[in-house]
């Protein structure tokens, strides 16, 4: 039976290298069915899909009539027209008590405040819109983007002057060199601190094109 990884919160504080400790293999497991076979959509008709690879997000973008978002256009839509700021709504850091996005409060991976309200994803809408009216881009899921993860593609960029939406065509990902890696962006609600602060609007992941987690989903993005 196809599965996916499920997020399974720890009884007690771990080695957060290894990832192997709050992940466990789920047959069973798929967006219609999040946490495994007993799991269910009912309730979630307006939160972000998961358990998604970027294989699944691209062939439904393509259904749609539309597409993945480059990296530079999901960032340029993050920011919300705001510069040089770390954050999609501004300057100030979250914290336990200064809630902004759906991401981790407490103690990760084993004590879970839900200052926030939510223990997974969240509906759509339940934080504040950027500048541009934009929702959820920080934190709740991971989103595919249409570009190969390259590690320091940006950097080896950086003295080469301003580019019109670059595009990353090949991979490097020194964590799974093996790998064809795609790109993700945006942080999930298991970002905190400690462990994973990258629900910041310039924060970078790879993953494998064809994995789904319960905290990576996608949304789409359509040329004019």
């Amino acid at each position: 039976m196809a599965g996916s990884l499920v997020f399974t919160m720890t009884d007690e504080p771990v080695d957060l290298k290894n990832y192997a400790e709050w992940w466990t293999w789920t047959p069973g497991a798929n967006w219609k069915h999040p946490e495994g076979p007993d799991s269910n959509l009912e309730g979630r008709d307006d939160h972000p899909v998961v358990q998604v690879s970027w294989d699944d997000a691209v062939a439904f973008a393509k259904w749609a009539g539309k597409r993945l978002p480059t990296e530079a256009e999901w960032e340029f839509a993050a920011r919300g027209g705001l510069i040089d700021k770390p954050y999609a709504w501004g300057d100030d850091p979250p914290s336990d008590t200064h809630i902004f996005a759906n991401i981790w409060q407490g103690k990760f991976p084993h004590t879970n405040l839900k200052a926030d309200g939510f223990v997974r994803t969240a509906p759509v809408r339940s934080f504040k819109a950027n500048g541009f009216g934009l929702f959820d881009m920080a934190g709740n899921v991971w989103e595919w983007c249409a570009d190969a993860y390259d590690h320091d593609a940006y950097l080896r960029r950086s003295d080469k002057g301003v580019a019109a939406n670059p595009k990353v065509e090949q991979s490097f990902d020194p964590r799974n060199p093996r790998s064809a890696s795609r790109t993700q962006r945006g942080g999930s609600f298991l970002c905190n601190d400690v462990y994973c602060s990258r629900y910041r609007p310039s924060a970078r992941h790879g993953l494998s094109p064809d994995t789904g987690m319960s905290h990576v989903g996608f949304r789409c993005a359509k040329s004019l």
